[in-house]
């Protein structure tokens, strides 16, 4: 056995891809003029929108100012939306909050650097440096929806056919000076992460902005911290389900998959969706579950052998050391194990008769695919038990019709009636019972009673967006607010959560050019490398600290503010983006928050 096992690891490490080392390459080809996947620094593209030095008339000197989070902050133009040098926010304890500066002028910066001191209250409290985050906000390739603006979802293998520019997006927490080109804008962010046991009071502390040793200007940040407490990631009730890629992480980082470097580097990378209150971890049970469909596809955490009695064998040493390494950073309520039904209805084992891979091609209600699939969940049962998971593991599907699910279905009832199962896609009523954690789009509408039902059931019941939202999403080019937007239609729906499909499954250069050969630019990534976080990514966990906030101020006896509360809430309609920004909502819905 351990000599099968040793050939069919070597058989998948050359099916991995690693890259040689030269420069890097863009998915249009385009060569990044750098080396291939920078994590320290790294130069960003030539911006292909020329200055208008029209726009920047009047515009004499170096300036600093707040900005405003709603906004990703145009490079070449000035910007418009700015608000002074002082700057008010309000937040619970154990809430993150956001602030964004935007240095701008007509001179060149060789080297803009900025500095945050500890926030101090009257009474000598202190947030300290380790719960600010701080980074410039840096700019990456970006295109747009479909030419109707209808949504994302194209084959886009040749860029030119869309519109394609720079756009702010990442948070560049590693970058500790940036130069700044005369007639251009940079931007910097700041996040506080309030400490729980933060007293009440309002912390100031002053933003230092920089040209290597020349000061351009200081900003004062105040954080009035409220009398409310916001629990910790690991006790939000907000179902979070990002789609992990831990085979996008070892291409990037050029080490071995499963190996010790390759969990190491994972490490601050998962720990961002752990902070976000990430509940699902994504294991893939065999070879291509999604049929290769990003840049780097999944391989089976499960080795699957056929011997050459015909029998057939399990090995679950990778799923085994992926799961505990989640668990481990905290990501524990639910493991999501994809997928019986693949989207190309081929799956991979190997073969000790022929030494060899093979690919059995077979669908659920065929002898063959029964045959496979009730051995591997007899099996993985067994297993599951034994590690004490079983009753967290959900047998995970990924938009499936109703006919191919309930043959399915079948297999698992024969082969261990009590796994959970979930799935993404469709909503069918012969499914509402069945499934233990059941996403739907969200064009399609849950009724209140069914909800209901499935929650006194103890179920989990949410909604997904993907490529085929052109608004509210998390695009690279999508408007800020809605990624926060989600989550507070999330409450308004009555809905335990949002699942989307990709958290880190990187392109090529993911750090330079954020398009895919398939779906609008960033539909396949959340975070950057470097454990980098990203604007949309903040502000997605923005929103679902509204729902917990929404969520705890409901258990409050205060009728009057609830009913405004619930009146701004009850304004979210997709339909109406972006006619009604997301902004407009949202902040609305806040300002009712802070009331209390």
């Amino acid at each position: 056995m351990k000599k099968s096992l040793l050939l069919i690891a070597s058989l998948i490490a050359v099916a991995f891809p690693v890259a040689a080392q030269n420069q890097g390459v863009t998915h249009t080809g385009r060569n990044t003029g750098q080396p291939q996947y920078p994590l320290q620094s790294y130069r960003e593209l030539d911006n292909p929108v020329a200055v208008d030095q029209a726009q920047w008339r009047g515009i004499n000197g170096k300036h600093v100012l707040w900005g405003s989070v709603d906004e990703r902050y145009s490079q070449e133009v000035p910007p418009q939306t700015l608000q002074g040098k002082t700057l008010d926010l309000n937040a619970w304890k154990g809430e993150r909050v956001h602030a964004q500066f935007a240095v701008y002028g007509n001179e060149y910066i060789r080297s803009l650097k900025f500095e945050v001191s500890d926030l101090v209250s009257k009474q000598g409290d202190v947030i300290s440096q380790d719960r600010l985050l701080k980074g410039f906000v840096r700019y990456v390739m970006t295109d747009e929806l479909n030419k109707d603006g209808k949504s994302g979802c194209s084959n886009r293998p040749d860029a030119t056919q869309w519109d394609s520019t720079l756009v702010a997006d990442v948070i560049d927490h590693l970058a500790t000076e940036l130069e700044v080109k005369a007639y251009n804008t940079q931007g910097g962010w700041i996040r506080v992460w309030v400490p729980q046991d933060a007293k009440t009071g309002v912390y100031s502390g002053t933003v230092t902005v920089k040209n290597g040793n020349e000061i351009l200007d200081k900003l004062v940040l105040r954080v009035h911290v409220k009398n409310h407490v916001l629990p910790s990631p690991d006790e939000w009730a907000f179902h979070l389900d990002l789609w992990q890629n831990p085979y996008a992480v070892a291409r990037y980082y050029q080490v071995k998959p499963w190996s010790d470097a390759h969990m190491e580097v994972m490490k601050p990378i998962m720990q961002l969706y752990q902070q976000a209150g990430g509940k699902v971890i994504t294991a893939s049970l065999m070879h291509k579950p999604w049929n290769g469909q990003t840049f780097d596809y999944f391989e089976s955490m499960v080795t699957w052998i056929k011997k050459l009695d015909g029998s057939w064998a399990f090995d679950f040493a990778v799923f085994d050391k992926w799961v505990q390494f989640m668990m481990d950073l905290g990501v524990k309520k639910e493991i999501g194990c994809y997928s019986m039904v693949p989207w190309a209805l081929s799956f991979q084992y190997f073969d000790q008769a022929t030494n060899s891979l093979k690919f059995a091609h077979t669908e659920p209600g065929e002898p063959a695919y029964d045959e496979m699939w009730t051995a591997m969940l007899r099996a993985f049962s067994q297993h599951l038990r034994e590690k004490g998971w079983f009753n967290i593991t959900h047998i995970a599907m990924d938009e499936r019709k109703i006919d191919v699910m309930l043959k399915t279905l079948k297999v698992i009832r024969n082969a261990d009636p009590e796994f959970k199962i979930s799935m993404a896609g469709s909503l069918y009523d012969e499914l509402v019972d069945e499934l233990n954690d059941y996403c739907i789009t969200m064009s399609q509408k849950w009724a209140e009673d069914i909800i209901a039902k499935r929650r006194q059931e103890g179920k989990v019941t949410t909604f997904y967006t993907c490529c085929a939202e052109a608004y509210p999403n998390t695009f690279t080019f999508s408007a800020p607010a809605e990624a926060e937007w989600l989550g507070l239609y999330a409450m308004k729906a009555n809905l335990d959560g949002y699942l989307r499909w990709a958290f880190n499954s990187w392109v090529s250069e993911p750090l330079l050019d954020s398009r895919y050969i398939t779906w609008a630019a960033g539909d396949t990534y959340l975070i950057y490398p470097g454990a980098r976080t990203s604007i949309r990514f903040e502000r997605l966990v923005s929103g679902i600290q509204d729902y917990e906030k929404i969520r705890i101020l409901r258990q409050e006896q205060k009728p009057a503010a609830l009913q405004r509360l619930n009146k701004a809430l009850n304004t979210f309609d997709e339909t109406q983006l972006p006619a009604v920004s997301a902004s407009t909502s949202v902040n609305r819905v806040k300002a009712e928050i802070d009331r209390f």
